[in-house]
């Protein structure tokens, strides 16, 4: 039977929220590891779904994916000690080096994002020259029906307003050389997190994504885990 998500992960993410202090969080500790077995649970489930037509993430260990309740407050205005949500990031590099997935789980907010994150400049000149150079094999990615499906057009949130130093301003690829980031985004329901199939859909999701991930990895493809 496939792993799913209930409805307490998000009733707990909501009374997370609510109550986002030390004192409920240690007094409801026991509600925290309940629901965060559930979603390594099925975390672990995505892994060996998706990890059946891609290797690199049939290598990794749903725990390590997982991303840390707590928040880095120390530069922050936010004081609150909590994130309010589940994330596990799954063949992302820990510095956005490379191409992968990232699960948000948050009531009302969820989504699965794929690509690359805004990358270290270095890691984004080698994908903007690998655009520039094979644009054909990019379009293709994105292009593609099952990517237009479920993610439509690539995020522009981080985007340049000039072309970048180094390519030429008539680079038939130029708006795409303008991003910092290469990620779709495919937004979530909390009907969608919690329904029975969600396992197989959020599968298929990712799955279309692969074409994109592996041009977006090729020029590290040779560099070693």
């Amino acid at each position: 039977m496939a792993a799913t998500l209930s409805k307490n992960i998000l009733h707990y993410l909501k009374k997370l929220n609510e109550n986002n202090n030390r004192e409920w969080f240690n007094d409801h500790k026991n509600l925290f590891t309940e629901a965060q077995n559930e979603f390594e649970i099925f975390v672990e489930e995505l892994i060996n779904r998706v990890g059946k037509s891609d290797e690199k993430i049939a290598k990794l260990n749903a725990k390590k994916s997982l991303l840390r309740i707590y928040r880095d407050i120390r530069f922050s205005k936010d004081k609150t000690p909590y994130k309010t949500y589940f994330g596990a990031s799954l063949g992302m590099g820990k510095s956005n080096e490379k191409s992968g997935h990232y699960l948000h789980i948050e009531p009302g907010k969820s989504f699965i994002a794929s690509g690359i994150y805004l990358p270290e400049a270095p890691v984004l000149k080698e994908i903007r020259k690998e655009i520039s150079v094979f644009k054909d094999d990019f379009l293709k990615a994105i292009d593609h029906k099952d990517f237009k499906k479920y993610y439509g057009e690539l995020d522009r949130e981080h985007e340049l307003k000039k072309i970048p130093q180094g390519f030429e301003k008539e680079d038939p690829m130029a708006e795409y050389l303008k991003l910092k980031s290469f990620i779709g985004v495919h937004h979530l329901t909390d009907k969608d997190v919690m329904d029975k199939n969600a396992a197989e859909n959020l599968t298929a999701i990712m799955k279309s994504a692969k074409p994109l991930n592996d041009f977006l990895n090729t020029p590290f493809s040779n560099v070693s885990e």
